[in-house]
């Protein structure tokens, strides 16, 4: 079997729904607690649980803007408002810009490359947010 590691660009990216993304995922209103928590602890604004530092701190940094994705994804699928929808596509970018300044953390077929159209940004979250729930949820 062969893996296309196309750059994401212009064109559409097949990525999995919705549905199929985020089957796994955990109760949204959980899922929004644990990445503001986990972003204070970034941040310092908060101290994390007494556990040591991550191994991969690249990896840690890149699982939480991904969880961050998915979360905006998720709260932005059934809007037409464009602030979530906005929301949603400005953590996507966010993501895929992290990708690509650290290509080997990319899970899916797609490789991100020049910055895609807004709706092609929020299928490359789901098509990662899938291969790393798939891949046991690594730097988590």
């Amino acid at each position: 079997m062969t893996v296309d590691t196309s750059p994401c660009g212009v064109e559409d990216i097949g990525a999995p729904t919705p549905h199929e993304a985020y089957l796994h995922a955990p109760d949204l209103h959980r899922e929004m607690h644990r990445v503001l928590a986990l972003g204070a602890e970034r941040e310092g604004r908060q101290a994390g649980p007494a556990a040591p530092p991550p191994a991969d701190p690249v990896a840690a940094e890149r699982a939480w803007l991904l969880r961050r994705a998915a979360l905006m994804d998720r709260m932005a699928l059934d809007e037409s408002d464009p602030g979530p929808v906005g929301a949603a596509a400005r953590t996507a970018g966010q993501l895929l810009r992290y990708d690509r300044r650290h290509p080997g953390l990319a899970a899916g077929p797609h490789h991100p490359g020049a910055d895609p159209p807004a709706a092609t940004r929020r299928r490359y979250v789901r098509q990662e947010y899938a291969a790393w729930t798939a891949a046991g949820r690594p730097g988590a």
